[in-house]
């Protein structure tokens, strides 16, 4: 077996590991919501998620909600609209900024989504993490772990009923 030498770096790659974590999480997320038939990618619904929270918003407050650029949250926007999601609206008072809303179509996508996708998912997560415990490398390891063993889409409560 070959050293997993991102692991193995310790803090001196806290960023690449974080960032794999972070992309194992999104597949296996991907994966639970392509059992719901979710036309989304999963890196979209927070974009949903952020204007169901907060109402309309422009799109810097958007980026600032999501915590990313104000380029990547006008492309996630565009994709979003196109989609027939997302609604974009000239500001009343300021023709240059845009308003950011869901759409009725929108509106359904994340009433499914909270009513049977977000539960399963927060519930699968909370499963991986359940029993951490101890210094950031440490947990960051049973993480890994805990997804090579047992992906999200397997940690749902649907499938703890015998899948698992």
């Amino acid at each position: 077996m070959v050293e997993d030498v991102i692991r193995a770096l310790g803090l001196l790659t806290l960023g690449s590991r974080m960032k794999r974590i972070g992309e194992r999480l999104q597949a296996d997320t991907q994966r639970i919501m392509g059992e719901h038939g979710a036309m989304l990618q999963a890196g979209q619904y927070p974009f949903l998620a952020a204007v169901d929270r907060l109402g309309p918003l422009t799109v810097g407050e958007l980026a600032e909600a999501i915590g990313i650029t104000q380029p990547g949250a006008t492309r996630a926007v565009a994709q979003l609209a196109e989609l027939g999601l997302l609604e974009v609206e000239p500001a009343p008072d300021d023709q240059r900024r845009r308003i950011i809303s869901l759409s009725s179509r929108g509106r359904a996508v994340v009433d499914t989504g909270k009513r049977d996708v977000w539960p399963q998912i927060e519930s699968a997560v909370r499963d991986l993490c359940g029993d951490l415990s101890g210094p950031l490398l440490d947990q960051l390891a049973a993480i890994e772990d805990g997804l090579a063993e047992t992906p999200l889409e397997r940690r749902t409560a649907s499938a703890r009923k015998g899948k698992r």
